[in-house]
């Protein structure tokens, strides 16, 4: 046997953290996908027979988890195989939140719906009782038969 083919070297430890870190490094530049590729992640008839009253928490959720899901990845990312990590972990349930909150926010377009003003409540005013003075007389007695 010929000897390149039977000697193999081992892959030192620095070697796969490296190829991990570029592969990371790699899959990160998919994080700027097109809204119409996040689309393709969420079911286009989702929101159709949603009313705005059901649209309304509907977007807030989306919005909260989006949010949420950044952070995840944001902290994923600071670890040694972190890339990879966040784009194993939070990036494809990342894609779908966006896809669904574009769709979201078109059928809430579509319904012509308004944001609810936060409500105002407005309290009525507290009246004080009247102050009670000691030792003031009263203009009735107490002592009158009707």
């Amino acid at each position: 046997m010929p000897a390149h083919l039977s000697y193999r070297q081992p892959i030192s430890r620095t070697a796969l953290a490296l190829a991990l870190l570029l592969l990371g490094a790699g899959l990160s530049g998919c994080a700027e996908m097109s809204d119409s590729m996040t689309s393709a992640f969420a079911d286009p008839a989702k929101y159709d027979l949603y009313e705005c009253k059901q649209l309304e928490p509907e977007r807030k959720n989306l919005a909260n988890r989006s949010a949420e899901l950044q952070g995840l990845m944001a902290k994923a990312q600071t670890g040694v195989a972190g890339p990879v990590v966040a784009e194993l972990a939070y990036r494809n349930e990342y894609i779908a939140v966006r896809g669904q909150s574009k769709l979201a926010e078109e059928a809430w377009r579509k319904n012509r719906c308004q944001d609810a003003k936060p409500e105002v409540k407005v309290e009525p005013p507290v009246v004080a009782p009247a102050p009670v003075i000691r030792g003031a007389r009263s203009s009735k007695s107490g002592s009158a038969v009707h």
